[in-house]
């Protein structure tokens, strides 16, 4: 089968692998949608993921397909049914699985970090991985249940209550999602940071409010002229210093500061204990999507979320070194790959 394979920094080669075995209780998918994903470009940078990622390994964990095979005890899936995939499967017999808190899982295999995903032809996962796609779901939506999963996992952890005013700073793939679920946690008004004219519209299109560009405009004065006394919620879904730094200085007093986007693993911050202190500042960040892939899956089969406004383009395997090697054409917005093609 076709399958992009990472054998290290600035490494990803496209080439045949060996069709994926099937153990008695997992599925084989054939892949129709694949998300590339900010982890997929830092591994591919060298830095560390959610998880380390030794090559060689096929990348991919934002898939869903077709399951073409099944092992002879599976029983929650079947030949033709239309799926996505939660990537993260956890041991369930560790300290942090034990105690509820299995994100942190010590065995935990990561379907296209760990072991192979989906940027390929075909793969093999555990029954338990499979979630269920309705009929009318395209399979580029589907592809973008996992993101959808991180993202409610980080905003139950943003306390945002009716009525609340909430900053989101970055307007991509994750900051565009961040905003819609901002709105149905009952948020007054979301203000959406980003400097792509056409990212701040399609932001609009989706719920926010406001939307401004932080590189050129007194984004303070502008939160007062329009009556923003004080923001409840940052939610940080860039991942670089400077951003995290924005985040801090625009929280209000008692607010809850999300430090959802990735930096790299060696970025320092520097922090000042004593305006937390002044402002009471609660900083929190996010760690995968414990628990969260079917209420994502159920945002997105019932339409109450929109995943696909953001995505750019959907190409074939082929270019997938291109997109993860070329800041400019990431720039655009969310790539989809279809291994089909």
């Amino acid at each position: 089968m076709k399958s992009a394979v990472f054998y290290g920094k600035h490494d990803m080669r496209i080439q045949e692998s060996p069709l994926p075995t099937v153990g008695p209780e997992e599925v084989l998918i054939q892949v129709m949608a694949c998300g590339v994903c900010g982890t997929d470009v830092h591994i591919f940078e060298g830095d560390k993921g959610a998880a380390a990622t030794t090559p060689p390994t096929i990348l991919g964990h934002e898939f869903a397909g077709i399951v073409t095979q099944v092992g002879e005890k599976v029983t929650r899936a079947k030949v033709g049914d239309r799926v996505c995939v939660d990537p993260n499967q956890l041991c369930g017999s560790c300290y942090y699985c034990k105690a509820g808190i299995g994100h942190f899982c010590e065995g935990m295999v990561g379907i296209g970090t760990t072991v192979n995903g989906g940027f390929a032809e075909f793969v093999s996962v555990a029954q338990s991985q499979v979630y269920h796609l309705a009929e009318n779901t395209p399979f580029s939506a589907g592809a973008m249940t996992e993101p959808v999963a991180c993202c409610l996992h980080g905003i139950d952890l943003c306390e945002i209550k009716p009525g609340s005013n909430v900053i989101v700073i970055g307007g991509g793939m994750i900051g565009l999602l961040m905003v819609q679920l901002a709105k149905l946690s009952g948020a007054a008004r979301v203000v959406l940071l980003e400097p792509v004219e056409g990212k701040r519209q399609v932001g609009l299109t989706l719920g926010a409010d406001l939307a401004f560009n932080p590189l050129t405009q007194d984004i303070p004065a502008l939160l007062k002229q329009n009556g923003i006394h004080r923001a409840d919620t940052v939610i940080e879904c860039v991942g670089r210093t400077s951003t995290v730094e924005m985040a801090i200085s625009l929280a209000g007093k008692y607010s809850v500061v999300m430090l959802f986007g990735l930096t790299k693993p060696d970025d320092q911050v520097p922090i000042k204990p004593f305006e937390l202190f002044q402002k009471e500042i609660t900083l929190k960040a996010s760690f995968i999507n414990p628990y969260t892939q079917q209420r994502a899956l159920d945002l997105i089969n019932t339409g109450r979320i929109d995943v696909s406004s953001m995505v750019c383009d959907i190409v074939p395997l082929d270019e997938l070194p291109a997109i993860l090697s070329d800041p400019a054409l990431r720039a655009k917005g969310k790539y989809i790959i279809d291994p089909t093609k």
